[in-house]
């Protein structure tokens, strides 16, 4: 039976290992200082060298060689051993297997005894983290204070499961990912050796699909070689499941041109072809990530050929920014998802449907909501009379009868609070205090249907007022008034400061043409709720339903 390459290819000198400088570079230096630590902790991805890099420690420090800078030697008898498998001082545990509280106690017993081949006895626990408490606790103190001839290396791939008692008697190695670059180099030496005739493209998408494994990597290349042909892009994107580039493509450009249709037609021809649907979900997964890279400026740390760059340019062109963020995460949830179904296409046909239909419904920016729109610069008409502050406090009940109209905010398009900015003052325009307000034009409907834009207009300008009309209860205009209802007085308080009231003001008029008063009052949820909008603001009936009335239709 022959040895799988990955095991053939285990690197047995400190050069050897691919993506791991700043630990080797560690390692090699307590090597030469004699310094070594009693614990080490590796953790990173699978694949990434972790159980090579301790079994070239266990070497090094049992290594015959006099120039301590040259351990491991590979050459002398303790190395040859270890290559071998034969080295009783190392002893390597599998903690998915040996879980219970009972072996690491036979641990503990064992490891008194002295080395019999070496200097030291070195215990490697892969994937420590599957250990369960009560073993954790047993090794505890043996990990704190071990024999003079004992060390210990605990790798794991999911270090927030490990004990923070475990770590901090450990020295702490993380080992990333491998780029795409480094692990292409070591297939093309690996396969050259081995006298594998692979195209440098079919490697390319090896090193991408290994997502930063080494192992996994010479897996695949491992699995390509036993077909006994040319291993060139065609049989790669077959035997691996993954779609052409050009599937990927066209899926983008069905996307841009709103074609719902296409995309599914799309979709079910790489999946007719052989593609696996996950596997396609990951693929445009990073050419959206590449489009965004290039969106933003970053185009020279895509990897792409220079036709590809050039229609990724375009695509990435025809792109919003927040769309693209839109369609990625789509993409990314479809790509989680399909492992769990029963119908591995249904989640990347739904992400498809939502990108086109998302971008079908989205609103179209009017001139008047263009972004280059300034409230704090922009002309505003005065009130006739005198002159107050545009902070006006609440409207009080006065028992007038008059006709009120109301919105519930909850109605309204509701956006995510943004981050809070700090206040710039701004001068507020007057506002009359003896006069009735203007009679404006606008109708309620108008209002709602603006109302979305013109919270829009005012994020742009200050996304501190806007985060406060996320919180209004009830929108309603009053004898041409327009009142903010609040659910508490603290707001209430905080939309009334600053300029807050002004940039409100301002933006409707810039959306709506209407040059509107903006009174603050704090309403009941009860009374925020209710559905009956044609009842007047009397005093008796405003408190009644503050403190818990209904209003009741017979």
């Amino acid at each position: 039976m022959s040895q799988a390459l990955y095991r053939k290819w285990r690197p047995r000198l400190w050069d050897q290992v691919v993506g791991q400088e700043p630990v080797v570079k560690t390692l090699q230096n307590a090597i030469r200082s004699e310094r070594v630590g009693h614990a080490y902790l590796f953790a990173g991805p699978r694949g990434t060298g972790k159980t090579t890099t301790a079994r070239l420690l266990a070497k090094a420090v049992n290594c015959l060689s006099d120039d301590l800078s040259h351990r491991p030697c590979d050459e002398c008898e303790n190395c040859r051993a270890v290559n071998e498998n034969r080295f009783l001082d190392l002893i390597e545990i599998d903690a998915a297997s040996n879980t219970s509280v009972d072996d690491m106690r036979d641990l503990r017993d064992k490891i008194n005894f002295s080395p019999t081949q070496g200097k030291f006895k070195i215990y490697i626990i892969d994937e420590v983290h599957m250990l369960s408490t009560a073993a954790f606790n047993a090794l505890l103190k043996t990990l704190e204070e071990p024999p003079p001839h004992a060390i210990f290396i605990l790798a794991t791939t999911e270090i927030h499961k490990i004990p923070a008692t475990v770590l901090s008697r450990c020295q702490r190695h993380e080992f990333r990912r491998i780029p795409v670059a480094e692990i292409t180099g070591r297939l093309r030496e690996l396969a050259e050796s081995e006298k594998i005739s692979v195209d440098d493209n079919a490697l390319t998408l090896i090193s991408r699909q290994s997502t930063g494994s080494m192992r996994d990597a010479i897996s695949l290349l491992d699995q390509l070689s036993s077909t006994g042909e040319h291993v060139d892009l065609a049989l790669t994107q077959t035997v691996l499941g993954t779609a052409a580039l050009q599937a990927v493509v066209d899926m983008v450009d069905t996307i841009l041109d709103e074609n719902t249709a296409l995309s599914l037609q799309v979709i079910h021809k790489a999946l007719d072809g052989g593609s696996d649907a996950r596997q396609l979900a990951r693929q445009m997964v990073d050419y959206l990530r590449n489009l965004l890279q290039i969106k933003v400026g970053n185009a020279q740390i895509v990897d792409a050929t220079m036709e590809n760059r050039e229609k990724m340019t375009r695509q990435a062109e025809l792109f919003q920014i927040h769309r693209l963020v839109d369609v990625i995460r789509l993409f990314n949830t479809a790509a989680g998802e399909t492992r769990s179904t029963w119908n591995p296409g249904l989640h990347l046909e739904l992400a498809v449907v939502a990108a086109v239909e998302s971008a079908k419904s989205a609103p179209v920016l009017t001139p008047a909501a263009e972004p280059e729109v300034s409230l704090r610069d922009m002309k505003m008409p005065a009130f006739q009379g005198s002159k107050r502050p545009a902070s006006t406090p609440a409207i009080k009940a006065d028992g007038a009868d008059h006709k009120t109209e109301t919105i519930h905010a909850d109605d309204t398009t509701a956006d995510a609070p943004p981050v809070m900015e700090k206040a710039v003052p701004l001068e507020q325009a007057d506002i009359p205090a003896n006069v009735q307000p203007e009679q404006v034009s606008i109708t309620l409907d108008e209002l709602k249907n603006a109302w979305p834009q013109i919270r829009s207009t005012v994020r742009k300008a200050k996304a501190q007022t806007e985060a406060l009309l996320n919180s209004v209860k009830n929108i309603s205009i009053e004898d041409g008034r327009l009142v903010l209802s609040f659910a508490s007085d603290i707001v209430k308080q905080k939309m009334e400061m600053d300029d807050n009231m002004e940039m409100t003001r301002r933006a409707i008029y810039h959306v709506l043409k209407a040059n509107m008063q903006i009174a603050c009052t704090v309403v009941n949820n009860r009374m925020a709720k209710t559905e009956n909008n044609e009842i007047s603001r009397e005093g008796l009936v405003t408190t009644a339903l503050n403190l818990g009335g209904q209003i009741r239709k017979k």
